[in-house]
């Protein structure tokens, strides 16, 4: 059996080298990461590997075309070229640096105070950053070189002061945005000072943003250095690229060639840094692998090859027969996530059906598979993720034969879906009434007055009593089971005959939850709908489900009716499952009697049973 999604996978090897292989695996990565590592080879080994001394005057190999002696030719003061633009790779990655350092020095700790902080810390920050921008950097770099006399280290630091401001916005911003996660408030309520909870805790997410910026910046310092050394700014008899293109630009006409390889070699390196940091910024911004349309296009294939030849109605099949008289039956599904380490399966093989106006539960512990299991029904599943399967059935139709856009169109319409944490799930900047009628207008081609109608409607339906002032509230407006109860009206909108609930109990207090289960019973039976509800909890199951589908680890453990279930589990997680909610119960005496009815009525409250009223009134 496959382990799970976390398991097989060294976290010291994703940590460490997950980045850089997936870096390494784009063309245009490794190209560039080559490149650059070429350049500083070139800078590091520039003693040895020059042919010349970079000042050395040969006044016979002035302008002189490239040749076994002077492979690059000469300068117009016999000067070997080679040796300079070797010589040159030194200062002008020295420039880069510097001006880097000094960015990253002045601007991230101080965008790290201003986020962190915010407030008065925040607001000098951001003007002192301000004013940088609004200073004229030409003026001032001219007077520094007059002031320096052209100290080229000095004129860099001065780039990299101007340049500081992109570091300081880029870290605030940052920084504004994890300052307020749960783990930095739960690192001083344990009494860490600021400082620390800076440096280990929120520093980390800068991090990634700060190679990436580092990587476009030094090409920008590479730039403005070379139009320096153009200008005769930072010593006209410094070997630099910039001063090589000064004395090319002056010979153009006569010595094309001058010109080209200086321009030539700051080209590439600030197109390789360019595509480095544009590269890394895809790296970084997916930390999971995803599949690319041909790998899709593959998997959809190897989905379409495994349908048996004849899928009609009229297939005298068993299998074929049950698929068609089921709401959804899935034959075969597998799940799998692509990972630094290679594909993971995470459901394996799972086989399982729901009959029309049926009540099944999925239960099973955090991790079990379940919710993938519906995501896959969905075809929600993460881009990183992606399912197989000999079919899906869903209304007597295989969907796995479907385009992604008619698949699409089953959603809201054969198939509603009521997701967990209703407050994450619903737009804040939006109100109730447009995020119900857009799904019926979009879907159902509804006008905007049958679509208001059509949801008043739903929310009546659900238990709102006031639905006029809800579709006009915003969803920070309603609390957690108003909220749920409009998803619920949502779901059932397009009047699905499949509804599929991912825990739509978890985020409730208990007597919100009996309400939304007493809710979903109601709605289930009017409009005889298939409900497949997902949970950890066989309280729920004993509540509402007709059969239940026990999952472990990604596989189905055991699938029977509510009854026989608790009466007789066949296997030892079923039992532990069961007895958790049991101990979680006020009365565990009241609980296994209600539990015992529910055997011996043969299902669940969803088929009505007296047990239910029990259950509910518990709760």
């Amino acid at each position: 059996m496959t382990a799970p999604l976390t398991d097989n996978i060294d976290p010291r090897a994703v940590r460490r080298g997950s980045i850089f292989a997936r870096l390494m695996r784009r063309p245009a990565g490794a190209i560039s990461f080559l490149v650059l590592v070429l350049v500083i080879l070139v800078a590091i080994l520039a003693p040895w590997i020059s042919p010349q001394d970079p000042n050395f005057v040969d006044l016979s190999a002035a302008r002189a075309l490239p040749s076994p002696e002077h492979w690059l030719g000469g300068d117009t003061s016999g000067r070997d070229v080679l040796s300079r633009l070797i010589w040159g790779t030194q200062i002008t990655l020295w420039g880069a640096l510097v001006a880097i350092v000094t960015a990253v020095v002045l601007g991230v700790p101080s965008g790290l105070a201003a986020g962190y902080y915010g407030g008065a810390t925040d607001r000098i920050g951001t003007w002192v950053s301000d004013g940088l921008q609004a200073i004229p950097g030409m003026i001032i770099l001219l007077i520094v070189a007059a002031s320096t006399r052209n100290d080229f280290t000095l004129l860099m630091i001065t780039v990299g002061v101007f340049m500081a401001p992109g570091y300081f916005r880029l870290t605030r911003s940052t920084v504004l945005a994890v300052r307020n996660e749960a783990y930095v408030d739960a690192a001083r309520v344990a009494g860490l000072s600021d400082g620390r909870i800076m440096a280990r805790h929120v520093i980390r997410q800068v991090f990634a943003p700060i190679v990436i910026q580092s990587a476009l910046t030094a090409g920008m310092a590479m730039g403005m250095q070379a139009g320096l050394q153009f200008l005769g700014i930072g010593g006209g008899t410094t070997p630099g690229w910039g001063a090589a293109m000064n004395e090319g630009f002056r010979v153009m006409r006569t010595d094309p060639l001058l010109l080209l390889w200086p321009s030539l070699a700051l080209g590439i390196t600030v197109a390789a840094l360019a595509i480095l940091g544009s590269t890394l910024a895809d790296v970084i911004s997916v930390q999971t692998p995803t599949l690319s349309r041909r790998q899709r296009k593959r998997i959809a294939a190897e989905n379409a090859a495994k349908r048996p030849a004849d899928q009609t109605a009229s297939t005298t099949g068993s299998i074929s027969v049950a698929a068609v008289d089921s709401a959804v039956r899935l034959e075969n599904l597998r799940v799998n996530y692509e990972t630094p380490n290679g594909p993971v399966e995470v459901v394996h093989g799972i086989t399982l059906d729901v009959a029309p106006g049926e009540v099944l539960g999925i239960v099973g512990e955090s991790g079990s598979g379940k919710s993938q299991t519906v995501f896959s029904m969905l075809d929600l599943l993460p881009k990183s993720g992606y399912y197989t399967a000999d079919a899906i059935w869903i209304g007597g139709e295989d969907v796995t034969a479907l385009s992604k856009k008619d698949r699409h169109r089953l959603l809201g319409d054969e198939i509603g879906y009521i997701p967990q944490e209703p407050m994450t799930n619903l737009d804040p900047s939006y109100t109730i009434g447009y995020q119900l009628t857009e799904p019926l207008r979009a879907v159902h081609g509804m006008g905007k007055g049958e679509a208001r109608a059509r949801a008043l409607e739903m929310l009546t339906r659900v238990g709102i009593h006031d639905p006029k002032r809800v579709m006009k509230s915003y969803p920070h407006e309603l609390s957690g089971g108003m909220a749920q109860r409009v998803l619920i009206a949502g779901a059932i909108a397009g009047k699905p005959s499949v509804l599929v609930a991912d825990e739509p109990t978890t985020a409730l207090d208990v007597t919100v939850q009996a309400e939304v289960l007493e809710l979903l019973r109601e709605l289930q039976q009017e409009y005889h709908m298939a409900l497949v509800i997902v949970t950890h909890n066989f309280g729920v199951v004993a509540d509402i489900c007709d059969r239940v589908v026990v999952m472990r680890g990604g596989s189905i453990v055991e699938i029977d009716d509510v009854g026989p279930i608790f009466a007789h589990p066949e296997s030892d997680y079923t039992r532990e499952l069961i007895a958790a909610s049991l101990d979680g119960a006020e009365s565990r005496g009241e609980l296994d009697r209600e539990l015992a009815g529910a055997a011996a009525g043969g299902s669940g409250a969803g088929s009505g049973s007296g047990s239910a009223g029990t259950e509910e009134e518990q709760a």
